[in-house]
């Protein structure tokens, strides 16, 4: 197993929401947060503002202890490797790095393998048929899985949607065409499966189950995050 992966990473969610100080001060409290909080990692992501609010944050950020994800909606590995090489970050996420979907943007693949060989320190979480996209007739889970295998880390796992649960049938699914490639829970994961979801996978990413009634324009609670920290550190 790849260092990185050690322990079963937990990697908090940052949707860039927009609080009283404004979307970057609200995700560098969120960081302190986590760092506090014993989170292993974190993800910038531009679910509720622009890509630019990403680099402000990396801009004022200095000096974690947490590895710093990138993930640039849609799917934009160019500029989020630009961004985590520039800033030194750890990982990008990218919301599939194979499978055909009835919507997707452009994905060139010839394009991220050059990518990956220019920045190759920087590791990539690529999901495979993920929340929000859907596969086209004829798709085969088998197939694509084996194609991101070559492509990425690890493989993210997701249910339907942010903050829903990913369905434990489909992990176990995921973990065993996945073998022991390492497999990311997503999305939906929170104090009450965590334990359970654990047994198969080897970290996961989380925002919503940090934040009150799991909204993601909520700041992220200290409180939430020690005990979702405590209760996965006790598998």
């Amino acid at each position: 197993m790849d260092k990185f992966f050690e322990n079963k990473p937990i990697f908090g969610m940052i949707h860039m929401s927009d609080g009283t100080k404004g979307r970057v001060d609200r995700a560098l409290q969120e960081i302190r947060i986590f760092e506090a909080a014993n989170v292993d990692g974190v993800i910038l992501e531009n679910y509720h503002g622009p890509a630019g609010d990403i680099l402000d944050v990396l801009t004022d950020l200095g000096v974690t202890k947490l590895k710093v994800g990138i993930n640039i909606l849609p799917n934009d590995y160019k500029r989020a490797m630009n961004m985590a090489n520039y800033f030194g970050g750890d990982f990008i996420q990218l919301d599939y790095v194979a499978g055909s979907y009835e919507r997707s943007e452009e994905f060139n693949t010839e394009e991220f393998l050059r990518y990956r060989e220019r920045y190759p320190k920087i590791k990539v979480l690529g999901g495979v048929w993920p929340k929000y996209y859907y596969p086209v007739k004829g798709s085969n889970l088998k197939n694509d899985i084996k194609q991101a295998k070559k492509l990425c880390d690890a493989i993210v796992v997701t249910g339907t949607g942010t903050g829903k649960e990913t369905p434990l049938d489909k992990i176990k699914q995921f973990r065993e065409l996945c073998g022991d490639h390492p497999l990311i829970v997503g999305a939906g994961m929170d104090i009450n499966n965590v334990q359970e979801q654990m047994k198969y996978v080897d970290g996961a990413i989380v925002g919503s189950a940090f934040k009150m009634n799991k909204d993601t324009m909520t700041l992220v609670t200290r409180e939430f995050a020690d005990k979702f920290m405590e209760r996965k550190n006790a598998v």
